[in-house]
C-alpha cells in the first residue's frame, strides 16, 4: 500500500512540474478583468505591520530581516514555504492599505513572477495556485494602482498562465480542502479574466461533484476538522457569489452543500463566537465564522443530534461541545486526534475547559503529542490513547490515525432541570477490555455542569481481557487520568484543602471544580497550542487520577459557577451574538 501511494505521489509531482513548465512558456494574452474585482478575504492589520517591519512569522517560525525580499528568505520547513507561495499574507498587507504596504505587495508579487513565473519553484501545485489566484485577483486593484502598462501586462500574463496550469492539474489536488481551493481558484480566475470563461465551466461542474462526494448529510467533512469545514464553506460561498456576479446559476449540489454546512458550523460555534478546537482545527480568525455565515444567508440550525460527529449542549451563557463519534480514518485522518468523548466548555466570551490543540507548527514531537488522548479533556488510561498513530508516510511525513474506537453510541436528551449527553466508546477494549462511558449534564441556566466517567467491562470476553490486564499490572489496578485542560487565561488554584479547584476568568466569573473524593485531585502544568505563535502557551490542567480495580469504576465531578461576571465588566464579556440570524 505504501509503495502504491509513493508511486502515485511521484506521478502527481511529475505532472505538476511538467504542466507548470508548459504554462510558464505559454504566450498568454495580457488582457484585463471582466469587471473590477472586490476583495473577499480578510487580513490582519497587526500581521501586515509586522511584515512591513521585517518580521516574517509563518507556520510557527519567525524570521527577522528588515527590508528583505520575501523570496530571499530561507524557509525552515515545507509548511513555511507553502504559506509564502499561497500568498495569504497579501490579505494582511491589504489590511494595512497604505502606500508602503502597496509598494511592498507589488515588489514581492512581481519578484515572484520573475523568479517562479516560468513554472519553477514549489508554488506550482493545484491547491497553492488556487489560493494564490484568489488573492491576486482579490487585491489586484490595490496593487495595480499607479503601475504602468508593461508591469500590468506581466501581472495579467502570469494570471493567465496560472489559470491554464490549474485547468490542467486541479484533479491532482488531494481530495478535501486542497481540491476545493484548486477548483474555487479556477472558477474565480475563469470568471474574472477576459476570455477565460471556457475553463470555468468544467470547474463549476467539478466543484458541484466534489460537494456531493465530500460534504455528508450532516454537513461535515471526512476529516471532521471544524476549521477546515469553515474554510471549505468560505470557498463555496465565494464561488457562489462569483457565479451570481457573472450572471450564471449555481448548481444545486453546490447550493445544497452550503445549506448543509451552515447549521453544522452554528453547532460548532462556542458562546464566544469561536470554533471548537478538534482534529487539528483552531478557533478560527476572530469574526471569520460570523462573517462567513452572514454572507451565506442560511438561517437554519442543525436539528438535535450530532453535527459532523459533535454534540453541543448550550444553556444560559455556557456552551459544551463534545467529540461524540468515531475518529476519521484513512487519508482524512492525517491530522486527526484521539479525542473521542473529549469536551470543551466556554462561558460567555471566556473559554474555560479546552483541548491542547494542534501542535503541527511546533514540530513533529508537538504534533504527535497534541494528537494523543492526554492532550484532550477526557479520560485516558495510563500510557494509552483511545487511538494510535500509524507508520510515517515516507512521502508526506504524516501518520494516519489507526485502531480507534469502532463503536460510539450516544444519546442526547432533556432531564428535569437541564440537558443531558450520554456517550461511550470502545477504544480501550482491545488493550484492557474497558469501555469508557461519559455522562454530561448542564442546568437550564448554564451555571452548573455535572459529569460522570465510567470504565466498564461489559461482556465475558472483555472481563477476561481486563483480568489479563490486571495480572500484567500485578493486581495493582489499571491507572487512569481524567483531564480538564484550562485556557491560559484561567487563573486556577487548589481550594478547600485540596478537595476543589477555583477558577477565575478574566470576566470576573468564578467557577469551582469538585469531585466525589474517591480519586486524587491535582493541578498540573499544561500547554495551549495555537497556530501563529512561536511557542506553546503555558496553561494548567485539573487531573483526577485513580485506578480501575473491578469491572465497573465510576467517577463523579462537577463544575459550578460560584460568582457571576463582575458589575461594570458584564457588557464586555457577554455571549458573542450570532449576527447571522
Amino acid at each position: 500500500m505504501s509503495e502504491t501511494r509513493s508511486f502515485a505521489a511521484r506521478k502527481v509531482h511529475f505532472l505538476n512540474r511538467w504542466h507548470a513548465r508548459r504554462a510558464g512558456r505559454l504566450k498568454a494574452r495580457a488582457v484585463g478583468f471582466v469587471s473590477s474585482p472586490e476583495p473577499r478575504t480578510i487580513g490582519s492589520f497587526a500581521k501586515g505591520r509586522q511584515l512591513l517591519a521585517g518580521n516574517f512569522l509563518f507556520a510557527g517560525h519567525l524570521l527577522e530581516q528588515k527590508d528583505a525580499d520575501i523570496w530571499s528568505l530561507r524557509p525552515p520547513n515545507a509548511d513555511f514555504q507553502q504559506e509564502l507561495h499561497g500568498f495569504a499574507w497579501l490579505d494582511d498587507l491589504a489590511a494595512v492599505g497604505d502606500i508602503s504596504a502597496r509598494d511592498v505587495s507589488r515588489k514581492w508579487l512581481w519578484s515572484w513572477i520573475e523568479r517562479y513565473g516560468r513554472g519553477m519553484g514549489p508554488g506550482w501545485t493545484p491547491d497553492l495556485t488556487g489560493r494564490r489566484l484568489i488573492r491576486w485577483i482579490n487585491h489586484a486593484l490595490f496593487m495595480l494602482r499607479g503601475t504602468d502598462a508593461p508591469d500590468s501586462d506581466v501581472f495579467y500574463r502570469s494570471l493567465h498562465q496560472q489559470t491554464h496550469f490549474l485547468s490542467k492539474r486541479w484533479r491532482g489536488a488531494v481530495e478535501g480542502l486542497p481540491r476545493f481551493e484548486a477548483l474555487t481558484g479556477l472558477i474565480y480566475a475563469g470568471l474574472s479574466l477576459e476570455g477565460m470563461e471556457a475553463v470555468a465551466r468544467p470547474a463549476i461542474k467539478a466543484l458541484a461533484r466534489e460537494c456531493r462526494a465530500e460534504i455528508d448529510a450532516e454537513g461535515g467533512l471526512p476529516s471532521r476538522n471544524p476549521e477546515e469545514l469553515l474554510e471549505v464553506f468560505t470557498l463555496l460561498t465565494w464561488a457562489a457569489s462569483a457565479l451570481s456576479d457573472a450572471g450564471l446559476s449555481t448548481p444545486a449540489d453546490h447550493l445544497e452543500a452550503i445549506d448543509r454546512i451552515a447549521p453544522t458550523l452554528r453547532t460548532l460555534r462556542h458562546a464566544d463566537g469561536s470554533l471548537a478546537r478538534f482534529h487539528g482545527g483552531g478557533r478560527g480568525t476572530e469574526g471569520w465564522l460570523d462573517h462567513a455565515l452572514a454572507q451565506a444567508r442560511v438561517k437554519t440550525r442543525q436539528p438535535d443530534g450530532l453535527s459532523m460527529g459533535f454534540a453541543r449542549l448550550s444553556a444560559g451563557r455556557t456552551s459544551i461541545i463534545v467529540d461524540a463519534s468515531k475518529p476519521p480514518s484513512g487519508p482524512a485522518s492525517c491530522n486527526a486526534h484521539a479525542s473521542t468523548l473529549a469536551m470543551e466548555v466556554t462561558s460567555g466570551r471566556r473559554p474555560l475547559v479546552v483541548n491542547c490543540g494542534s501542535g503541527r507548527t511546533f514540530g513533529p514531537d508537538w504534533r504527535r503529542a497534541g494528537r494523543a488522548t492526554p492532550s484532550h479533556s477526557t479520560l485516558a488510561l495510563d500510557g494509552y490513547s483511545s487511538a494510535r498513530l500509524g507508520p510515517v508516510d515516507p512521502e508526506t511525513g504524516r501518520e494516519e490515525l489507526i485502531e480507534g474506537p469502532s463503536h460510539v453510541p450516544i444519546e442526547i436528551g432533556h432531564i428535569s432541570d437541564g440537558l443531558q449527553f450520554q456517550g461511550g466508546h470502545d477504544g480501550f477494549v482491545p488493550t484492557h477490555g474497558l469501555t469508557h462511558a461519559r455522562t454530561l449534564e448542564i442546568t437550564f441556566d448554564g451555571r452548573g455542569i455535572a459529569g460522570e466517567d465510567m470504565l466498564l467491562s461489559l461482556s465475558d470476553k472483555e472481563k477476561r481481557r481486563f483480568d489479563r490486564a490486571m495480572d500484567a499490572a500485578k493486581l495493582k489496578g489499571i491507572a487512569f487520568d481524567i483531564r480538564f485542560h484550562l485556557h491560559p487565561e484561567v487563573d486556577a488554584t487548589i481550594d478547600l484543602g485540596g478537595a476543589a479547584v477555583s477558577m477565575a476568568l478574566k470576566s470576573g466569573e468564578i467557577w469551582v471544580f469538585r469531585h466525589d473524593g474517591a480519586q486524587k485531585l491535582s493541578l498540573q502544568p499544561s500547554v495551549y497550542l495555537e497556530t501563529g505563535r512561536l511557542k506553546p502557551r503555558g496553561a494548567n490542567q485539573i487531573v483526577l487520577s485513580g485506578k480501575a480495580m473491578s469491572y465497573a469504576t465510576r467517577v463523579r465531578w462537577s463544575l459550578s459557577k460560584a460568582q457571576e461576571t463582575a458589575i461594570g465588566v458584564r457588557d464586555l464579556s457577554m455571549d458573542a451574538p450570532d449576527l447571522t440570524e
